[in-house]
Parts: C-alpha cells; sequence; structure tokens
C-alpha cells in the first residue's frame, strides 16, 4: 500500500507553498512520477488545497501559465527565429515582386519607355528622387515600396547567411544557409528536421505534389526545395532523382549532428561531393 507522505512527495505540489506560484510551474514544468495517485485527495489531505474544485482550478491555471512560458522560450530559440526570418524574407520578396508587376502595368499605361521587373520599379523610385514627378506621384511611390521591400529581402537574407551557419553549421554547410533556413523553417525547427527520414527531407516543399501523388493523380516528386541545390542543378535530368537522394540522405545526418551536438563534421562535405561526382560521371558512360 502506497504511503501517504511519500505519495505526496510525488505530486506536482510536493514541496510548494500554496502561494509560490513560480515554484509549482516549476515543478509542472520539470516533475514527473512512474506511480499513479489521488492526486487531488492528496492536495486537499496535506492542506494544499481546501477542496478538490480548488485543486482542478489551480493546477488548470499553472498549466496554462507553464505552457505559455515553454512556448516563448521556444519561439526564441535561434532555430525559430531562424524560420521566421526566412518566411519574412519570403514573404518580402513575394510581395515586392506582385507589386514590380503592378508598378510596370502602371507605367507601362503612362509611359512609352516603360519596362519590368524589380529593376525597374528602382529605377523609377530612383528617378522620383532626382526629378520632379509630381504628375507620377502616386506611380513613384509605388515604386518606392517594391524598392524597400526589395531592400528588406536582401537585409534578411545577408541575416540568414550570417546565423544559419551558428545554427545549424553543418547543415548550412552542405546545402548553404538560405536553403538551410528554409528546410529548418519547412520542417518547423532543427528538432523537427533531424527527426525527418531522408525520404521525408527530399520532398520537403513538395508537400502539394505530394498529397496529388497519394490521392493517384500525379506521380511521386523526386524532391522539394532542395531542387535548386547545385547538385541537383548540375546533374542530368535523368539523374536527378540519384541526386536528390544522396544530398538528401546527407543533410537529414547533416541536421542530426546539428541538433544533437552541434559539432561541424567536415567529412559529411567530402562524402557528398564524391557521391554526387560518381552519379555525375554516369553522364558520360
Amino acid at each position: 500500500m502506497t504511503d501517504e507522505s511519500d505519495a505526496a512527495r510525488d505530486g506536482w505540489f510536493a514541496g510548494t507553498e500554496p502561494d509560490d506560484h513560480e515554484a509549482a510551474i516549476a515543478a509542472i514544468t520539470g516533475g514527473g512520477t512512474d506511480r499513479p495517485a489521488d492526486w487531488p485527495q492528496i492536495a486537499v489531505d496535506t492542506g494544499y488545497v481546501d477542496s478538490k474544485p480548488e485543486y482542478y482550478d489551480r493546477l488548470h491555471d499553472l498549466s496554462i501559465e507553464a505552457t505559455r512560458r515553454e512556448i516563448n522560450e521556444r519561439e526564441r530559440a535561434d532555430d525559430q527565429q531562424l524560420k521566421h526570418a526566412v518566411r519574412a524574407m519570403d514573404d518580402c520578396e513575394r510581395v515586392a515582386n506582385e507589386l514590380a508587376e503592378r508598378v510596370a502595368e502602371w507605367a507601362g499605361s503612362r509611359r512609352d519607355d516603360a519596362e519590368t521587373g524589380i529593376t525597374y520599379a528602382r529605377a523609377l523610385a530612383e528617378e522620383g528622387e532626382r526629378e520632379d514627378t509630381s504628375e507620377d506621384t502616386q506611380l513613384i511611390s509605388l515604386a518606392c515600396r517594391v524598392r524597400d521591400l526589395d531592400n528588406e529581402a536582401a537585409s534578411f537574407r545577408s541575416h540568414i547567411e550570417r546565423t544559419a551557419p551558428e545554427v545549424a553549421p553543418n547543415l548550412s554547410a552542405l546545402a548553404g544557409p538560405v536553403l538551410a533556413a528554409r528546410l529548418i523553417a519547412l520542417a518547423g525547427g532543427l528538432k523537427e528536421l533531424a527527426r525527418k527520414p531522408a525520404g521525408t527531407v527530399q520532398v520537403l516543399g513538395a508537400e502539394e505534389a505530394l498529397f496529388s501523388h497519394l490521392r493517384g493523380h500525379a506521380p511521386s516528386p523526386k524532391y522539394g526545395v532542395i531542387f535548386i541545390h547545385e547538385a541537383i542543378q548540375g546533374t542530368a535530368p535523368e539523374h536527378r532523382g540519384s541526386a536528390a537522394r544522396a544530398l538528401a540522405g546527407k543533410l537529414a545526418i547533416a541536421a542530426r549532428v546539428d541538433h544533437y551536438s552541434g559539432e561541424r563534421k567536415p567529412e559529411l562535405d567530402a562524402e557528398l561531393h564524391e557521391r554526387i561526382t560518381r552519379i555525375q560521371e554516369r553522364e558520360s558512360q
């Protein structure tokens, strides 16, 4: 028969005062027990609470606060900050390109020399700063927005290129900082990426095509965002599937090393290079 005093020591409230919320939150976050017990009744018997409803109310409130703190701490983690940065960069690039199209369409209705793209929008913005463009005030203002968003995207890219090697040194070395950050973002974090098999890493970013394949409406995708990697781009189309599998395998290993030890493993670079070289040599055979 379980001794009540021993059981009380196992409860999340054991050793805490009823008004010591910080100690209770710490106990909920890091505590545990291997033995079940009637915790509400024990809390009443030991004087922690006056009634079972009070026990449940206190446990609910403290659990919510403990969860909130855990989420906040996780969101401040370096890999999560990297995830937000790469998503912000993508948003800036997407909106900049969409607005650049609007600038080109609008300018085409007013100017014979109108061009397209972000470069043209930047040129219009600079023109507005140099010359009197009062007739095109709104158009120039929109072009300035495009320029600013393009600058912001470049700033995020620079930030990612500096911080990704610190967060995931091996993954960044193999994939490049931006692709490494994108893989981390798609997986939901470095820990989540480290737990994924190579086959899943291979098709991250191709979820729509994968779901279509599972419904029987399309062939299985060979790669997701890793398609932009030079190991795949530099390989003949008929061998890109093999290159994607080799690359994904090494990226999965790199993510695990980065998450569990953080130690730089240059041999991964050499192994990937050797494997891709052998695949590409098939083209001449």
